[in-house]
């Protein structure tokens, strides 16, 4: 019977964000051991999370009966010391996707205009069309954003701009001298949002701090996560940093209890483990290498990647992700990108890139 529900209009035409496939789905589907398949789709950290947080979390489980801090005093102080702000600049999320939302929640109405890179994190769309506003979408130059464009497509009605540096899911870095003349030309009354969800793995990354502990940008804000390079994925915690007036705005949209007590602890003991930090950095630079050296002499076409994992053109990607998901091996593939002809593949152990990239190629070979 059909629903008689008053559904959104909106909701009609809203995109769906597919993540990757999960370990158990592709072990049910094709009575594989969960234990023998990898997953290099979602740029997840092949370390694990962080041992300093495991322990903290194993200390915190007699607590789960009482509600968590709901303002999370303890990691917004940890977290502001050690990016050299106020607490009152920091915001956390459900995963830097809430903060995402959040901005869109305080700024995207209908018939106001948004502007994004063709390539760009699939969830910054959504969120526009959520809220009902216009999508301007730059194209890339280079698969990557092109600044100075997105800066002359903002229109009287552009209410945010979102960036991604390093980009999800192409790899790539903005100039820096782009990136300070976006950040300065932007008129006022609009938002940058850049996320900086894997900026731990750039080995100079551009300094937009110094701008929100001065006060100079107000429409600025700054996204990051602990989901990548401290391994945390599994308890989607996020961050913004900006001016305290933007925070307090997104403040009063949040969800109460929207970061739960074990992503709490975790990330305030994350924040100390930079031995983890430090052989993270180093596996995901010499798996980078790997990549680039194997998929050279491979003759494949991959995008050069600042991230934690590469994007690779390998024909038809829907097909090769189906066929290396029976040989236990799940990888991204792009179409949802308009990049049917790519997959993106994570950057795992030395083991598992080996098996992946073997894997790769008998596939690319049948």
């Amino acid at each position: 019977m059909p629903t008689i529900l008053p559904f959104n209009p909106v909701l009609e035409h809203l995109p769906v964000y597919q993540p990757g496939r999960p370990i158990e789905e592709v072990a049910r589907e094709l009575g594989l051991d969960p234990d023998s398949i990898l997953k290099v789709a979602s740029n997840e950290n092949p370390l694990g999370p962080s041992p300093l947080a495991l322990a903290a979390m194993e200390k915190a489980l007699p607590q789960l009966h009482l509600y968590p801090d709901g303002n999370a005093f303890y990691l917004k102080q940890k977290l502001a010391r050690k990016l050299g702000v106020e607490p009152e600049h920091l915001i956390l999320g459900n995963g830097s996707n809430e903060v995402i939302e959040l901005a869109g929640h305080a700024l995207i109405q209908p018939q106001t205009d948004v502007v994004v890179s063709q390539y760009a994190f699939a969830v910054y769309a959504i969120v526009a069309h959520l809220f009902g506003a216009r999508l301007i979408t730059v194209p890339a130059r280079d698969y990557g954003h092109d600044l100075p464009a997105m800066l002359r497509a903002v229109t009287p009605q552009t209410r945010v701009v979102f960036v991604a540096n390093p980009n999800n899911p192409t790899g790539t870095v903005a100039p820096r001298a782009q990136v300070l003349h976006l950040v300065n030309e932007m008129p006022s009354q609009v938002l940058v949002v850049m996320d900086e969800a894997y900026i731990e793995y750039l080995d100079n990354p551009i300094d937009l701090l110094s701008l929100v502990r001065r006060g100079e940008k107000p429409n600025l804000l700054l996204v990051r996560t602990f989901s990548k390079i401290y391994g945390l994925a599994g308890l989607r915690i996020g961050y913004g940093i900006g001016h305290p007036e933007l925070i307090a705005a997104l403040e009063k949209i949040r969800e109460p209890f929207n970061v739960n007590t074990m992503a709490q602890v975790a990330a305030v003991a994350a924040l100390d483990d930079d031995e983890h930090v430090q052989r993270s950095v180093h596996n995901n630079r010499i798996g980078l290498k790997y990549f680039e050296q194997a998929l050279t002499e491979a003759k494949l076409t991959f995008i050069p990647s600042t991230g934690n994992f590469i994007l690779v053109r390998v024909g038809d990607g829907q097909r090769v992700f189906n066929a290396l998901q029976p040989k236990g091996v799940i990888v991204r593939p792009m179409g949802g990108y308009q990049l049917p002809e790519w997959i993106r593949i994570s950057i795992g152990t030395p083991a598992e890139n080996s098996r992946c990239l073997a894997a790769l190629k008998e596939v690319l070979q049948s």
